[in-house]
Order: C-alpha cells, then sequence, then structure tokens
C-alpha cells in the first residue's frame, strides 16, 4: 500500500532530507587517498549523531543479507555497484567511490546516494558518474502527477542506455516514508504510461546505478552484501529521495556539494 504523505509530512522529510544531504557531503568532503572506509562511515555517524537522527541502514537485514548490516553508510569502490561494506580499505588514487546514507529523524525516513572520483580522476569514471548523476535528474523531471513510475523508469533507462552503458536488473528505487523501504517499487528500465500512477503525496527514491562495460551482469560478495560487476568494470550510483506535488517534483535530498 503507497502511504499519500501530507505537506506538513513532506516538509518534515526535507529536514531528514537535509540531514542525508549534509552527512554525504561531509564523506565526500574527508574522502582522500589513504582515507579508510571505515572513516568515512564514523564521519557520517558523526553528523548523524549532531543532528539527532539515526541510521535506517545500521543492523538492516532484509531476506537476502546473512547478517545485519553493520555501518550506517553503503561505501561500493570501483567495480562495487551497491551495499559495500565500510572496511579497514584504504582509498587509492583514482578510486571511484559510491556512497549510499539514509537517516531517520522525527520518524521520517530519507535516502541518497553519490558517486565521485578520489585523486587524480579517470575520464571514463568522469562520463560514467556524469551519466549516473543525469539518470535521476531526468527521472525527477518525470515524477509529476498524471504520470505513473514507468515515466519515471523509462526516462531514467533512456539516459542510461543512450550512454552505452548497463543496469543491473532487480535493482532500483523504491517509495521512503516512515521506512526506508516502502512501496511502490521504481525500476530503472521501463515502458511509459505504464505502471502506478503518480499522485501528490508520493515520495519515491530514484536511484540509477549504472555498468560501465554496458553489461548488466553482477554477482553478491562473499560478505553477502556487495553486489560486483561480473566483468570488473566500473560502477556509479546516484540517488535522491522526491516527493510528488501538484507544484511539481521536490528534491527532499539536494546538498552542496565541491
Amino acid at each position: 500500500m503507497v502511504e499519500l504523505k501530507t505537506d506538513t509530512s513532506i516538509d518534515a522529510m526535507h529536514a531528514t532530507g537535509r540531514v542525508v544531504g549534509r552527512a554525504l557531503t561531509a564523506v565526500r568532503e574527508a574522502a582522500h587517498v589513504g582515507v579508510r572506509l571505515l572513516e568515512l562511515d564514523e564521519v557520517a555517524r558523526e553528523v548523524l549523531r549532531e543532528a539527532g537522527a539515526t541510521s535506517p541502514f545500521l543492523g538492516y537485514r532484509p531476506s537476502f543479507a546473512p547478517t545485519p548490516f553493520p555501518a550506517v553508510i553503503c561505501a561500493s569502490v570501483n567495480d562495487a555497484i551497491v551495499h559495500g561494506i565500510p572496511t579497514r580499505y584504504r582509498l587509492r588514487d583514482g578510486d571511484l567511490l559510491s556512497v549510499d546514507c539514509g537517516a531517520l529523524l522525527d520518524g521520517w525516513a530519507g535516502d541518497s546516494a553519490i558517486s565521485f572520483t578520489v585523486g587524480r580522476p579517470r575520464p571514463a569514471d568522469l562520463r560514467l558518474i556524469e551519466t549516473a548523476e543525469r539518470a535521476p535528474a531526468a527521472g525527477i523531471e518525470a515524477a509529476v502527477p498524471g504520470n505513473r513510475v514507468g515515466d519515471i523508469a523509462h526516462a531514467v533507462g533512456r539516459v542510461c542506455r543512450g550512454a552505452g552503458y548497463g543496469i543491473p536488473d532487480g535493482f532500483g528505487g523504491h517509495g521512503v516514508g516512515r521506512r526506508m523501504h516502502e512501496e511502490p517499487d521504481v525500476p530503472n528500465e521501463g515502458r511509459p504510461g505504464h505502471g502506478l500512477p503518480l499522485r501528490p503525496g508520493m515520495v519515491l527514491a530514484i536511484e540509477p546505478m549504472v555498468i560501465a562495460s554496458g553489461s548488466d551482469a553482477y554477482y553478491p560478495a562473499a560478505d553477502g552484501w556487495t553486489l560486483r560487476t561480473s566483468d570488473g568494470s566500473r560502477a556509479a550510483h546516484c540517488e535522491h529521495t522526491v516527493a510528488v506535488t501538484e507544484d511539481g517534483p521536490r528534491v527532499l535530498t539536494a546538498r552542496e556539494l565541491p
């Protein structure tokens, strides 16, 4: 069942989204060559603590997971697509890092992700990241009353496929509200004019994941959480939480990034 949020609830979710945005900004600013992924997780934890927020990631255990998630961010490096567990791995020059973060504040969730390079970037990585950022922007433009979930999915998929990139099947966006994951599912490919109608008050996470080689294939790593590209190519992941309103889409996780 899809819960429609009131304007007051959406304002509260915007406050949560700002916390997520601050956490992602702080993580990106701290992500230098030689920094451990666990140190970045602690940066995000401190932002949540200062805001009086908690993490919907920490201790989360969906049906596929062998263990509860042990961190407040997902940190996915290079060929890791999503769900990377922060470890003692030290960032290296040229790494491509995707960071996913969520927050719970005053009973409302927010969810967002960014991808960026560390040190000297590879041009191919910059193109991949640029596409991963354009794709949710296209999906957000389609998140208006009268459209359908398929219109968002089609807009996202058209950008990703148009750039020649792969899209891992079975992973995409979702509703957001009192919980981080709610109905409906928001795929990263779809047919325009199909799927659930979009109504004011719906709040959705739009989150494309793109694989550089054009392959859609991936596999779960030994930790049971991290998804990696089957061919070892690099991946990027970007996400925003967005409210559908009468006045157009409202991004709830906007952030200022260097």
